[in-house]
Protein backbone atom coordinates (compact mmCIF):
# COMPACT_ATOMS: atom_id res chain seq x y z
CA UNK A 1 0.00 0.00 0.00
CA UNK A 2 1.33 3.40 -0.92
CA UNK A 3 0.87 5.52 2.18
CA UNK A 4 1.84 8.75 0.39
CA UNK A 5 -1.31 8.72 -1.75
CA UNK A 6 -3.78 8.35 1.11
CA UNK A 7 -6.77 10.67 1.02
CA UNK A 8 -7.71 10.05 4.65
CA UNK A 9 -7.46 13.00 6.98
CA UNK A 10 -5.22 12.75 9.99
CA UNK A 11 -7.87 14.33 12.23
CA UNK A 12 -10.98 12.71 13.61
CA UNK A 13 -14.22 13.98 12.08
CA UNK A 14 -17.84 13.60 13.03
CA UNK A 15 -19.67 11.43 10.49
CA UNK A 16 -23.27 10.42 9.96
CA UNK A 17 -23.04 6.68 10.65
CA UNK A 18 -26.54 6.01 9.38
CA UNK A 19 -25.59 7.47 6.00
CA UNK A 20 -22.29 5.60 5.61
CA UNK A 21 -23.80 2.30 6.83
CA UNK A 22 -26.31 2.18 3.94
CA UNK A 23 -24.40 -0.43 1.88
CA UNK A 24 -24.76 -2.94 4.73
CA UNK A 25 -27.94 -1.67 6.33
CA UNK A 26 -26.64 -2.33 9.83
CA UNK A 27 -24.43 0.05 11.81
CA UNK A 28 -22.89 -2.72 13.92
CA UNK A 29 -21.96 -4.80 10.90
CA UNK A 30 -20.37 -1.72 9.30
CA UNK A 31 -18.32 -1.10 12.45
CA UNK A 32 -17.23 -4.75 12.46
CA UNK A 33 -16.10 -4.61 8.82
CA UNK A 34 -14.27 -1.30 9.31
CA UNK A 35 -12.55 -2.54 12.47
CA UNK A 36 -11.32 -5.69 10.75
CA UNK A 37 -10.03 -3.64 7.82
CA UNK A 38 -8.30 -1.23 10.23
CA UNK A 39 -6.62 -4.21 11.90
CA UNK A 40 -5.38 -5.44 8.50
CA UNK A 41 -4.01 -1.99 7.66
CA UNK A 42 -2.33 -1.75 11.07
CA UNK A 43 -0.61 -5.10 10.64
CA UNK A 44 0.51 -4.14 7.13
CA UNK A 45 1.92 -0.80 8.32
CA UNK A 46 3.72 -2.48 11.24
CA UNK A 47 5.34 -5.07 8.97
CA UNK A 48 6.35 -2.38 6.49
CA UNK A 49 7.90 -0.23 9.21
CA UNK A 50 9.71 -3.20 10.75
CA UNK A 51 11.18 -4.22 7.40
CA UNK A 52 12.45 -0.68 6.76
CA UNK A 53 13.93 -0.35 10.25
CA UNK A 54 15.53 -3.81 10.03
CA UNK A 55 18.09 -2.33 7.64
CA UNK A 56 19.40 -0.15 10.46
CA UNK A 57 19.46 -2.81 13.17
CA UNK A 58 22.66 -3.14 15.15
CA UNK A 59 23.53 -6.56 16.50
CA UNK A 60 26.46 -5.53 18.69
CA UNK A 61 26.47 -6.44 22.37
CA UNK A 62 27.90 -3.12 23.48
CA UNK A 63 25.07 -1.10 25.03
CA UNK A 64 27.23 1.97 25.60
CA UNK A 65 27.30 2.79 21.90
CA UNK A 66 24.51 5.09 20.89
CA UNK A 67 24.35 5.51 17.15
CA UNK A 68 21.91 8.08 15.88
CA UNK A 69 20.86 7.39 12.32
CA UNK A 70 19.04 10.28 10.68
CA UNK A 71 17.47 8.08 7.99
CA UNK A 72 15.94 5.88 10.66
CA UNK A 73 14.57 8.95 12.44
CA UNK A 74 13.02 10.25 9.20
CA UNK A 75 11.35 6.91 8.52
CA UNK A 76 9.92 6.85 12.04
CA UNK A 77 8.64 10.42 11.72
CA UNK A 78 6.98 9.58 8.40
CA UNK A 79 5.04 6.71 9.98
CA UNK A 80 4.10 8.84 13.00
CA UNK A 81 2.54 11.48 10.74
CA UNK A 82 0.40 8.99 8.82
CA UNK A 83 -3.34 8.84 9.53
CA UNK A 84 -4.45 6.17 11.95
CA UNK A 85 -5.49 2.83 10.43
CA UNK A 86 -9.08 3.35 11.59
CA UNK A 87 -9.31 6.62 9.66
CA UNK A 88 -7.86 4.97 6.56
CA UNK A 89 -10.38 2.13 6.86
CA UNK A 90 -13.30 4.56 7.19
CA UNK A 91 -12.14 6.43 4.10
CA UNK A 92 -11.83 3.17 2.14
CA UNK A 93 -15.34 2.22 3.30
CA UNK A 94 -16.79 5.53 2.15
CA UNK A 95 -15.15 5.15 -1.27
CA UNK A 96 -16.44 1.58 -1.63
CA UNK A 97 -12.99 -0.02 -1.75
CA UNK A 98 -13.64 -2.58 1.01
CA UNK A 99 -14.76 -6.06 0.00
CA UNK A 100 -16.77 -7.83 2.65
CA UNK A 101 -19.14 -10.75 2.94
CA UNK A 102 -21.25 -12.28 5.66
CA UNK A 103 -21.24 -16.11 5.52
CA UNK A 104 -24.33 -16.30 7.76
CA UNK A 105 -26.38 -14.30 5.25
CA UNK A 106 -24.98 -16.29 2.32
CA UNK A 107 -26.00 -19.55 4.02
CA UNK A 108 -29.63 -18.41 4.07
CA UNK A 109 -29.57 -17.91 0.29
CA UNK A 110 -28.74 -21.56 -0.42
Amino acid sequence: MDYRKLAASSNTETRDVMKISEPVGNVYEMVRVISKRANQISIDMKQDLDSKLQEFASYSDNLEEVFENHEQIEISRFYEKLPKPSLIAVEEWKEGEVYYRNPAKEKDLF
